[in-house]
């Protein structure tokens, strides 16, 4: 019947949201459309089925200074001229999600099996987003 008075297994999630501007021409069906910028809004989700000693699932400043350095690299520069999306990768919201939700992963590895990367959501607009869900297993 699972753990003390839950039907279910337990599980337990954190996020962290950031913002960051950046500009990118997305390729849609083999023609690249004009510059343009956004405010992209990011909020990844941390989870796992452990607590440390303390009572955390992660220390929340972990995951924001590891974010944050991520991000830095794409504050007010245009996303097709910055790794990976220079070498072709189109900067799609959804390509966005899955390098920073990969990218993280690795930072993070330390923290792993306890706590881990579970998904990444990058808004480009307000009502437009991007969901990358990690593999778990």
């Amino acid at each position: 019947m699972g753990r003390g008075h839950y039907p279910w297994p337990m599980s337990f999630e954190i996020t962290v949201d950031r913002e960051f501007c950046a500009g990118h021409a997305l390729r849609i069906a083999g023609t690249i459309e004009p510059v343009h910028g956004h405010n992209w809004r990011v909020t990844v989700g941390i989870a796992g089925e452990t607590l440390d000693p303390d009572g955390l699932l992660c220390d929340f400043h972990a995951v924001e200074e590891r974010l944050d350095g991520i991000l830095a690299g794409f504050v007010n520069r245009h996303l097709n001229e910055v790794e990976p999306f220079s070498r072709g990768l189109n900067p799609s919201a959804e390509n966005v999600a899955r390098h920073i939700a990969d990218r993280l992963a690795n930072e993070l590895g330390a923290m792993e099996p306890s706590a881990r990367v579970a998904w990444v959501r990058v808004t480009e607009a307000p009502g437009c987003a991007a969901i990358y869900r990690r593999s778990l297993g």
